[in-house]
């Protein structure tokens, strides 16, 4: 990975090519609407969202990519998303039929240079607890791996990333 990149994602080789294209694409949009980034944050639920945003009023999105109609039909862990965001979305390529996705999300279609928001997503306000959990969980993620940045041979982030 290039660390002189202002996009670094989070790769641990879950992610295919076109996921890892998606990601790019999609947080250049974020940066662009004021939204700061985290890739594979580890959610109070245990699950792991594929992205997750802090806007500049303290919004938090959760963005799941989906690199096919495969991965979209084999995956519907999505829906446990809805309870730690205030907006939920989708990104995917131009290659997957937009009407296969849920209604009820919203929708960026993403290639490596850039994205569009395809389908605006409901706003579900998070509750103060769950938002101060969120923005908690955000910041440490972000620190610890700066930190690993700064001191590639200190103690690593993902230690602490799940507490």
């Amino acid at each position: 990975m290039d660390l002189s990149s202002p996009l670094q994602l989070r790769v641990d080789g879950r992610q295919s090519a076109t996921a890892l294209t998606v990601a790019r694409g999609t947080t250049r949009l974020l940066h662009s609407l004021g939204h700061v980034v985290v890739s594979e944050l580890p959610l109070p639920s245990g699950r792991r969202a594929d992205l997750v945003t802090l806007g500049q009023g303290g919004e938090i999105w959760i963005i799941e990519i989906k690199s096919s109609v495969a991965d979209l039909r084999a995956d519907h862990k999505w829906a446990d998303y809805r309870q730690h965001c205030d907006r939920l979305f989708f990104a995917t390529t131009v290659d997957v039929p937009c009407d296969l996705f849920p209604p009820d999300t919203g929708l960026i279609v993403a290639d490596g240079f850039g994205a569009h928001i395809a389908c605006e997503a409901p706003d579900h306000r998070l509750q103060g607890a769950t938002r101060r959990s969120m923005t908690l969980a955000f910041a440490r993620a972000a620190a610890l791996r700066l930190s690993s940045l700064a001191d590639p041979l200190g103690l690593r982030g993902e230690a602490f990333e799940q507490g």
